[in-house]
């Protein structure tokens, strides 16, 4: 599991250059557009790369803030920005673990035993759980049983 080719498919998942206004190559990169607070349009990206809208609501920006934010044209705030971003990238692992996004998406949103019977998504709601999940996902690549 190596990060670049991770980075690159956050990088895309998010919209890319057109939605982040500067390339993507290092997590220290990620961080920066982190805290210049991510354009609403990315949400329209990460809906096309798997995630509901209700997923979306629950997990990075409720519907009516994010309804509230689009009227005033404001971005994602630092915290929902780093939300898609830690969501995006948990998926974009999985996704080259399981060299399949359908497989992927599909593991994301199962409960596992090893997370006590909750999904990956649901524990990668916070930072500390989004780490459980990536020793997880390493777990598996190397082909230890998870």
């Amino acid at each position: 599991m190596s990060s670049q080719p991770v980075i690159a498919t956050v990088y895309r998942k998010l919209g890319g250059r057109r939605v982040l206004g500067e390339e993507v190559a290092s997590d220290a990169d990620l961080a920066r557009i982190v805290r210049r607070q991510i354009s609403l349009r990315a949400l329209l990206h990460a809906r096309r790369s798997g995630f509901s809208e209700k997923e979306i609501g629950e997990l990075i920006i409720p519907e009516r803030t994010r309804r509230h934010r689009k009227a005033k044209r404001q971005p994602l705030s630092i915290e929902e920005s780093d939300r898609l971003v830690r969501l995006t990238r948990i998926q974009s692992l999985a996704e080259d673990v399981f060299g399949d996004p359908k497989n992927a998406n599909r593991w994301l949103r199962q409960g596992l035993g090893i997370l006590g019977g909750s999904s990956p998504l649901e524990i990668a709601r916070t930072d500390a759980g989004a780490r459980v999940v990536e020793q997880v996902l390493a777990k598996i690549d190397w082909g230890a049983a998870a």
